[in-house]
């Protein structure tokens, strides 16, 4: 029995950490409670040392130490002062005038609105909830089928999770040992492809069901000419402006992403105080939600380390490595069975929690099979966008359940009585954007250099075929070749 249980304990490790996290325990005390408990039956049975667990202090202080975490409280703070100052709500009123009069103009919109958020916030959460409360009232009053419109907003809300400065590539680089800038750079041409397929779908609606995606009426257009012209330039350099000073500067190796974090952050807080809405209450609650999820991050952080540890002591990391290299159909099938299981955990786990618990278990056997870390985490990074869209428990459908009307409400500007907005228009509403999600995890797999084409990987040396050239007394020079 003990020593079936041996053999055992890093599968019976994994399910006890499964069963912990369907039980609603916080993901950062189950990883960390798993890891001690399974550490201390090791060391019973005689699997492990206790000089192991001495490992942890060094293990903690090195996240304490890594710079690069720092460029998630800086991207989250922008993020945050740019959601509440009001930038957001700019952009959708004068992209929506741009577009008015084209039928689905407000679609397009908002896929536009939420491409420029991505870009600017990073952040998921900020960029659903500010679309849901400018857009969605827009759109229900001038007769948008309901599930389209709930639907066009959580899936442009989520680019924030792709498109950099993202939150989830920082974490994503950070888990695969890579770079942050790569990781950035790669994921540019997938973001902006899943964008124009948004806005494919969307004009696709436009021609199968007209009805669904009406143009502006006339008066509701109240901007036109070189009136609309100026208000576009406006709106729209500020955050051009800023996209640049993040992302350009890193693209171009100026400054690395936790200085452009940085950057981000001021120029954040420059464009607050020109609106004239910088005050004491929005940075109190920009720093209060930056807190609050740094220290979540960094708590999960501690407890899959703990987690981790323990994991590959009791060599989970062999039995992770020989099951999924067991699979059939080599570097291909592997592929198919982890964004299978990656799309299916998506149902119950959040972002977070699959990138510090399923990707290091991932990462060193892609590694074993020639992959590119780079891609692979581009193609997780998208695959899990659909966490956030996957019904009943995708994040990005509750941020905007939280701001959608739930009862019958009077219309501000036509004083009509609108029906509300049901939960299940917001999940049904949300199921063909999940497939276009599919859709671009197989365009990544089908086209790697999708992402491989932007990243520049530094040249190694083959350790194998070393040639040294050694002078000869006699003038000559005679190669010795190493193989």
């Amino acid at each position: 029995m003990i020593e079936l249980l041996i053999a055992n304990l890093a599968p019976l490790m994994f399910l006890a950490l499964v069963v912990l996290l369907l039980m609603g325990y916080p993901v950062a005390f189950a990883l960390a409670a798993n890891g001690l408990l399974f550490g201390f039956i090791g060391i019973e049975l005689g699997l492990l040392t206790p000089s192991l667990l001495q490992a942890l202090p060094d293990r903690i202080f090195g996240i304490m130490r890594n710079d690069t975490l720092l460029a998630i409280p800086f991207f989250t703070f922008m993020g945050l002062i740019l959601e509440r100052s009001g930038m957001a709500e700019d952009l959708l009123d004068t992209i929506g005038q741009l577009f008015g009069p084209l039928r689905g103009g407000l679609a397009f919109a908002v896929i536009f609105v939420g491409a420029l958020l991505a870009a600017t916030t990073g952040v998921v959460a900020a960029s659903v909830i500010s679309m849901g409360l400018i857009s969605l009232p827009i759109m229900l009053r001038y007769g948008y089928d309901r599930r389209l419109a709930s639907g066009v907003i959580a899936a442009s809300g989520t680019l924030a999770q792709i498109i950099p400065p993202s939150l989830v590539l920082i974490v994503l680089a950070d888990q695969l040992g890579r770079s942050v800038g790569d990781m950035y750079e790669g994921a540019i041409v997938p973001g902006l492809c899943l964008t124009g397929l948004y806005a494919l779908y969307i004009l696709g609606v436009t021609m199968i069901r007209p009805k669904w995606v009406p143009a502006l009426p006339l008066e509701a257009r109240t901007l036109h000419g070189l009136a609309l012209l100026r208000r576009v330039i406006v709106s729209l350099m500020p955050p051009l402006i800023l996209i640049f000073l993040v992302l350009g500067t890193i693209f171009i190796g100026v400054a690395t992403p936790t200085e452009g974090g940085a950057m981000g952050a001021t120029g954040a807080l420059i464009l607050a105080l020109l609106n004239r809405r910088l005050n004491w209450s929005l940075l109190k609650q920009a720093m209060d939600t930056t807190a609050k999820l740094s220290s979540f991050v960094v708590f999960i952080l501690i407890g899959s380390t703990v987690f981790t540890l323990v994991f590959r002591g009791v060599d989970g990391d062999l039995w992770v490595d020989h099951l999924l290299t067991s699979v059939p159909g080599g570097e291909l099938g592997f592929l198919i069975v982890v964004n299978i299981l990656v799309f299916f955990l998506a149902f119950f786990l959040d972002f977070f929690e699959l990138a510090f618990i399923v990707v290091p278990l991932l990462a060193p056997v892609a590694e074993k099979l020639g992959i590119d870390l780079i891609w692979f985490g581009v193609l997780l990074g998208v695959n899990m966008q659909t966490s956030f869209m996957h019904p009943p428990f995708g994040f990005a459908l509750f941020f905007l359940r939280s701001v959608a009307p739930s009862s019958e409400f009077i219309d501000k500007i036509t004083g009509r009585r609108l029906a509300p907005v049901t939960t299940g228009q917001i999940y049904w509403g949300a199921v063909p954007f999940v497939c276009i999600q599919i859709v671009m995890v197989s365009l990544v797999i089908a086209f790697p250099n999708m992402v491989l084409s932007r990243i520049h990987h530094v040249p190694t040396s083959d350790e194998m075929n070393i040639q040294i050239d050694v002078p000869a007394p006699d003038s000559e020079t005679p190669s010795i070749d190493i193989q």
